[in-house]
């Protein structure tokens, strides 16, 4: 080995090819190194899809983006290959289907004929640790195209030193398709766009001016936007305790509670980095049943408010509500989160709160540049999953020293989300209600102002924020009495 790193000039010290460490180990009675691999596990893997017919198993692998290419096995990946044609075709797997259709295509022996089907099918006894094989063939795989990555960008470092950013560029792109474990052709033909656009019109024309997206609950919000639109990123910026979670609460509560007004629920998942899933059940259910929450922390609540919670936790059981409370999430994990649960359950929104609790990959870099990834992050999200996302958001101390309504300038830390954001609404207290008035009162008026939407107007909806029950309700001129 000494040899190889002997002074030589400019190249002395670049790595050895993999042949010249294949010579050089096995000169020195030392095995050459092998790519990372399990035949073990992909023998379970292909034998939990021969099992159950290819159905339940052979979907667990497509959704985690298993490959013929991920098997290290030839024999696996032809193995694997003609599973995906059964599929395609509708056909079920068994061993003798495989056998034929491997035959068919003269690849029988090749992979050692139905003696080693017999052998993969031996392997498990039951595929009940699919999940476990399924990861595991997965994860090597990731880890033998980084290495031929890596080995691809050192050869290339070497030969290519004029355009250094290019390079740069062209090593972090090679990687992140690696973390994505895919890659999917997102240009799509106009005649596909402008078939979309022309239902969306059909579906404005047919309902007359009624809402085309998911109801927020609130009707001067939803006179405003139309509800909300698949693809879009909604942000709700507020100061603390201005009732951001609040609102984003009742917004789910009118969509997984559709039903209450003849339509269909939709199914909702919200990522809280903030409150546990049972302090949010808790507001959830005092805000659906109107049950007073400070009584219920002083633990007074008379007969008929227990009766109440326990009708409303009857009704929300069944609801389609989904609760993540991971306190330390990146975004890249709860995309992978959303897109397992969307493909299981079929999501119809999806709300984060809140965006600067998102953690970064690279805590390193500037707050601004963080948030700024976050931000394209849930854009891509939206778009990818084809659901509206709400996220709420702080806003800066500007407003509160200048003793004005918000506006978008004060959205905390990066212009990107102003950027990124299809609707961005603002919760402000209302200009002619004071401080003193604010502090004593349970329910306080409140403007929801609409500071962007791209494709509509702007505006003020004014709402009443009931602080007791921890919920948002439509303006009502009863508040001006009070």
């Amino acid at each position: 080995m000494e040899t190889l790193l002997q002074d030589k000039g400019p190249r002395s010290r670049k790595f050895p090819k993999q042949t010249e460490l294949v010579n050089e180990f096995s000169s020195t009675g030392v095995a050459p190194r092998v790519h990372p691999h399990s035949i073990e596990c992909e023998q379970a893997l292909l034998a939990c899809c021969i099992f159950e017919g290819g159905q339940e198993s052979l979907i667990a692998c497509i959704e985690a983006k298993i490959e013929a290419s991920s098997f290290y096995k030839p024999a696996h990946q032809i193995i694997f290959q003609a599973f995906l044609e059964l599929y395609q075709e509708g056909i079920p797997i068994d061993d003798i289907i495989i056998g034929d259709r491997l035959k068919s295509k003269g690849q029988l022996d090749i992979i050692g004929g139905r003696q080693y089907i017999n052998e993969i099918i031996n392997r498990i006894q039951t595929p009940v640790h699919l999940p476990h094989y399924l990861s595991r063939v997965r994860d090597l795989a990731l880890i033998r195209r980084l290495i031929r990555t890596s080995t691809q960008t050192i050869e290339q470092a070497y030969s290519d030193q004029e355009n250094v950013q290019q390079f740069l560029e062209s090593v972090e792109q090679e990687i992140f398709k690696i973390s994505e474990g895919h890659i999917t052709e997102t240009a799509k033909p106009l005649k596909d766009s402008i078939d979309g656009a022309t239902a969306l019109i059909h579906k404005m024309l047919e309902n007359k001016g009624a809402l085309t997206g998911i109801s927020t609950g609130f009707v001067d919000l939803d006179k405003i936007t139309s509800g909300l639109h698949a693809q879009e990123m909604i942000v709700i910026a507020a100061r603390p305790s201005m009732g951001k979670t609040s609102i984003a609460l009742n917004i789910a509560e009118a969509a997984i509670m559709a039903n209450d007004r003849g339509k269909t629920p939709i199914p909702t998942l919200i990522f809280s980095l903030e409150m546990s899933s049972e302090q949010l059940a808790m507001r959830l259910l005092c805000s659906y049943g109107r049950v007073d929450m400070q009584k219920l922390r002083d633990g007074f609540l008379d007969k008929q408010a227990k009766t109440t919670l326990g009708n409303s936790a009857k009704v929300l059981k069944n609801a389609p509500l989904w609760i993540d409370d991971s306190g330390h999430i990146t975004m890249l994990e709860m995309g992978a989160k959303a897109r397992r649960l969307h493909a299981q359950k079929g999501l119809g929104l999806i709300i984060i709160d809140y965006l600067q609790l998102i953690a970064v990959s690279d805590p390193r870099k500037p707050r601004e540049q963080q948030i700024s990834e976050i931000s394209r992050g849930i854009k891509a999200m939206a778009k990818e999953l084809n659901v509206p996302v709400i996220v709420a958001a702080q806003l800066n101390r500007e407003s509160e020293k200048e003793k004005r309504q918000p506006r978008l300038s004060d959205l905390r830390e990066s212009g990107a989300i102003e950027q990124d954001a299809d609707l961005v609404l603002l919760i402000s207290r209302k200009k002619d209600f004071d401080s003193q008035q604010e502090e004593i009162a349970n329910v306080v008026p409140r403007d929801l102002i609409v500071a962007k939407q791209r494709n509509g107007s702007t505006g003020t909806v004014p709402l009443i924020y009931n602080k007791r029950l921890t919920r948002f309700e439509n303006y009502s001129s009863e508040i001006d009495t009070l």
